[in-house]
Order: structure tokens, then C-alpha cells, then sequence
């Protein structure tokens, strides 16, 4: 019963590993292409860029309503940050990896769309303009990051600090939208 392993193996060693036949790959990857095509992905191209241009817009009306609520007090100057941006190419969190990138289209393009369906009524539009007061402060926090991005250098705190504002603005809107829900709620259990 008691054999050397040594022995018993030798004869192991000695035999031809077994092979596949030839075309066997081929056959499979034919195979599982009929059962599971690829799919083509011209329509998510498309989506990104409805993505980006709805980015675009929310951002330019959440600028402009933060501009045209402002008094005018500040006196003129000389240069304006637009005149910096063109001597300096800025970078963005999506320009440092693509993952990053995934990360703020992702957020961007959640944000964006709770905006686009926000229904407000007229009776509750004060508590609409407390919380887009909140993510206006959000968003001047988030280019303010940005503008520490450029100066400074991608470090790993202002990275974290770009992703969780994105994240608090995300679910910021989400608690509007909970809240709007709630207070349509109570009007009509009190109808009803």
C-alpha cells in the first residue's frame, strides 16, 4: 500500500498532456457569439452628449439665476476670470483618468436629470428656491474646487472634495424631490 509518490508520478510526468482540438476555439467563440452577440453602442454616444449639453444649460441657468439675484454693488474691473481661463487651460476631475471622467458624467448626468424632472407649483416654490439657493453654494464650492485643481495640482483631497460635493448636490436634489413629494402627500390627505 505504502508506494513513493516520487515513483508514481514519474510515469504521470512522461505522458502527453491532453490538447484541444484543432478549431475547438474558433468553434466556441462562434458559438458564444450566436448566443450572446455584441452589441453595438452608437446610442449611448448619443446619450452622452444629450448628457453634456443638459450639463451645459443647468449649469448656465444655475449661474445666471445666481447673477441676475445678485445686487451689482461690486465695482468693475480690469480683468475677469474668463479672461484668466483663456491664458490657462484648465483641467477638470474628468480630465485626470477615465474613471474619473465615469464618475462626474455619472453624477453630473443624475443631477441634470433631476433637475430636468422637477415639477415646482407656485405653492411651493419657496421651499424649491431654499434648496436651489443650497445647490448654487455647491456648485461655486465645486468650481472653486476646480479653480484648487488647476492652481495646485490633482492631489487626492481635492479629488475626494470634487466627488463628494457631487455627491451631496446629487442627493441634496434628492431630498427636494422626497420632500416635494411629502408636502403633495399631506395637501391630499387634508382634502381628502
Amino acid at each position: 500500500m505504502s508506494q513513493d509518490l516520487r515513483k508514481m508520478f514519474e510515469g504521470e510526468r512522461e505522458k502527453p498532456l491532453s490538447t484541444l482540438k484543432e478549431g475547438h476555439r474558433e468553434r466556441f467563440l462562434e458559438r458564444l457569439n450566436t448566443e450572446i452577440p455584441l452589441r453595438d453602442r452608437p446610442r449611448f454616444h448619443f446619450v452622452r452628449i444629450a448628457a453634456t449639453i443638459l450639463v451645459l444649460v443647468c449649469t448656465g441657468i444655475l449661474i445666471w439665476n445666481k447673477d441676475n439675484n445678485k445686487p451689482n454693488d461690486a465695482p468693475a474691473t480690469t480683468t475677469t476670470e474668463h479672461d484668466d481661463a483663456t491664458v490657462n487651460p484648465s483641467i477638470s476631475l474628468g480630465d485626470l483618468s477615465p474613471d474619473l471622467k465615469k464618475v462626474e458624467q455619472y453624477y453630473l448626468a443624475n443631477i441634470n436629470l433631476e433637475l430636468a424632472q422637477l415639477q415646482v407649483s407656485k405653492k411651493y416654490r419657496n421651499v424649491v428656491d431654499g434648496y436651489m439657493s443650497r445647490l448654487a453654494d455647491l456648485n461655486d464650492e465645486y468650481l472653486r474646487l476646480n479653480q484648487e485643481l488647476n492652481q495646485m495640482g490633482p492631489n487626492e483631497q481635492t479629488i475626494t472634495a470634487l466627488i463628494k460635493n457631487l455627491q451631496l448636490r446629487l442627493q441634496l436634489l434628492y431630498k427636494l424631490k422626497e420632500k416635494l413629494n411629502e408636502l403633495k402627500t399631506k395637501k391630499n390627505e387634508t382634502v381628502a
